[in-house]
């Protein structure tokens, strides 16, 4: 069996535009959707029914959340086999474990306090950083959720060569018949130093530099396709400032991950903890290994 499209649902309105997304994919990709709920995704978030309700009633809920966002998707495309998963362990352990079985797993963006629609929900950030499988975190304005810009952009770091991140984009863009924009950050030391000189020697040989990791990272196959339109764009700055700017007109940002382990446990980094919470288009976190 083909490996399925996972989109956690919680039954909340942010979900509910991430099962669209994810149906939407799944019907392109010709794979089937796994609509996945757990019981315990109200209480990991904070919110969802009290806790005073029966266990009879919290189950009635749970199953009504399921075969809610199955009948949605049998309206939204009839091309897509959709099937419901009731789960009882807490939602990021059960997708962690699923995403090795899974193409992608899709999750909405949730938002917390006065900052909502900025913040992601604890179970986004935990299965994006364990996540065996690439992981899609749906957040956005109308345009780039109906994928309305036909535009991607891939973050390229430091490998300098073909990986998993790049090709997951490539692959993307070429189903969507979208621009495909590689964009590497990067920052000349000189220029952060007080009243520095003008060294543009220095300067140039750090653009030069990031101009050839960009060159070696499209994959191999990807110039005789001739299908996706790519661009290379070698920009100065911060990756995390020069990332989100660029996906100001984009249907999706992809970016890598590759996981730091600490005493709280695996880890994004920064690049990936900020785009998560702010970019204006859904987010594609691919593993590099």
């Amino acid at each position: 069996m083909d490996q399925p499209v996972i989109v956690g649902v919680d039954g909340s309105d942010p979900s509910l535009r991430a099962l669209a997304w994810a149906a939407d994919e799944a019907a392109l990709h010709g794979l089937p959707l796994s609509v996945v709920h757990s019981p315990a995704w109200g209480a990991y978030e904070g919110y969802g029914p009290s806790l005073g309700i029966s266990r009879s009633a919290r189950r009635i809920h749970a199953d009504n959340v399921v075969g809610t966002a199955v009948e949605r998707v049998n309206r939204r495309s009839t091309e897509v086999k959709a099937y419901g998963e009731l789960v009882y362990e807490d939602p990021a352990t059960v997708l962690t474990r699923m995403s090795r079985e899974a193409s992608m797993v899709v999750l909405g963006s949730r938002g917390a306090g006065g900052l909502a629609g900025l913040l992601l929900g604890s179970v986004g950030l935990e299965v994006a950083a364990r996540a065996h499988s690439p992981v899609v975190v749906v957040r956005g304005e109308d345009k780039s959720l109906h994928r309305g810009y036909r535009r991607i952009v891939v973050g390229v770091d430091e490998a300098g060569e073909p990986s998993p991140v790049v090709e997951f984009a490539f692959h993307e863009a070429e189903l969507h018949g979208a621009d495909l924009d590689m964009v590497h950050a990067w920052r000349c030391p000189a220029r952060e130093v007080p009243d520095h000189p003008d060294h543009l020697t220095d300067i140039e040989r750090h653009r030069a530099l990031a101009e050839q990791i960009l060159t070696e990272a499209l994959p191999p196959t990807a110039g005789s396709s001739g299908v996706v339109n790519v661009r290379r764009r070698a920009v100065e700055g911060h990756a995390r400032r020069v990332l989100l700017d660029a996906a100001s007109t984009a249907d999706l940002l992809v970016v890598g991950v590759r996981r730091r382990k600490s005493h709280a446990g695996m880890q994004l980094g920064p690049v990936d903890y900020a785009v998560l919470h702010h970019a204006p288009c859904p987010v594609a976190v691919v593993p590099h290994a």
